[in-house]
């Protein structure tokens, strides 16, 4: 026992030194969270989302958003950088293969399936499944993280670059709590890209509002929205849209009548929310293997936000059985359409 106890001082000692003598990925600061709300009223559990029907299970894996075309057809990015297209049949079949991480994706007029892809930029898929980069910087700056997106009537694509860390490390920006992501606009009579915000706390999720006189965009690591003013008087200005969320907004997506669906991947952690009033335990975990790492609660989460900022809806899988780590909610018709970046499949849920 003497012995044994002797190697583990030792391997602490060994882990401890590692620690203090190698330098962190990171240059963290301190933040103090508000207090998680509780969840009570329209926010009270409930298993809704165990009714969802499966698609593409066992056959796909990370479909983290998801499109749907004029025939039906479902599409999903991969962990492997396909986009996948599942039929009535319920098979999925590779309709492009970008080569980075598909994320964000929207139909546009044309038929084209707009994707952001992390590692990519903001790309162009045609209905043949031909490729094309649309914008790959804007002010001089290569995109790092292309996200979400969506498109404006008049074509014009709003889009995130969520951080200066590239897809694997999303959880470093997390940790150093400092801001580095930017929305985006491109212009495709142009073919030029602006940046309309900078400055954000893993700008990730964006949405137009049903009159696109405003346009959201989720900072994830802030638990907030924040909305960017298009037309009228405050055109060029921005706020809070909404704040203290009770989990980590991701993607964000509009039904175009005044609904914005977020998808919350995990529920507020209070040890997360405690690691950011310690910035110097914050930049040596930062050192640590991954699987070393606080791990996210293993449940399913999406609410409704109405165009003044008030949380109409959730839905929830309390056990995460069954979709878990939702990324993205798509309203299409009657049905949500909800992605993750874990499952093997897509939920598809009609909404009552």
């Amino acid at each position: 026992m003497k012995k044994l106890l002797g190697l583990v001082v030792l391997v602490l000692a060994a882990l401890a030194g590692y620690l203090l003598l190698i330098p962190s990925p990171i240059d963290p600061l301190a933040w103090e969270a508000p207090a998680a709300p509780p969840m009570t009223g329209v926010m009270e559990p409930n298993d809704t989302l165990m009714k969802a029907e499966l698609l593409g299970q066992g056959q796909i894996h990370g479909p983290e958003d998801t499109a749907v075309d004029s025939q039906g057809r479902v599409y999903a990015g991969l962990h492997n950088g396909k986009v996948v297209r599942i039929g009535a049949d319920g098979k999925a079949e590779t309709f492009a293969d970008t080569g980075g991480r598909p994320l964000g994706m929207e139909f546009d007029a044309q038929g084209n399936l707009i994707v952001a892809d992390s590692y990519k930029g903001l790309l162009r898929i045609d209905p043949q499944g031909n490729i094309s980069v649309l914008s790959h910087e804007a002010d001089g700056v290569p995109f790092r993280f292309t996200d979400d997106l969506d498109i404006a009537r008049d074509g014009r694509i709003y889009f995130s670059d969520a951080s200066t860390f590239e897809q694997p490390d999303y959880l470093l920006d997390l940790l150093e709590a400092r801001p580095h992501g930017r929305l985006l606009r491109y212009d495709p009579a142009t073919g030029k890209t602006e940046t309309l915000l900078k400055d954000l706390y893993f700008g990730n999720g964006v949405a137009l509002s049903a009159n696109e006189d405003f346009v959201l965009i989720n900072e994830t690591y802030r638990y907030r929205i924040t909305r960017y003013w298009l037309k009228g008087d405050k055109a060029g200005q921005h706020d809070i849209f909404i704040d203290n969320l009770p989990g980590l907004p991701d993607n964000l997506q509009g039904d175009h009548a005044g609904t914005f669906w977020v998808a919350l991947p995990s529920p507020r952690k209070s040890d997360a929310d405690f690691l950011h009033r310690h910035p110097w335990l914050k930049a040596q975990i930062a050192k640590l293997p991954r699987a070393l790492w606080p791990k996210a609660i293993p449940y399913g989460l999406a609410i409704a936000i109405d165009e003044n900022g008030k949380i109409v809806r959730s839905l929830h899988d309390t056990s995460g059985s069954h979709l878990r780590m939702i990324t993205s909610v798509k309203p299409v018709g009657d049905y949500l359409y909800l992605g993750s970046l874990e499952n093997d499949r897509i939920g598809k849920l009609k909404i009552n």
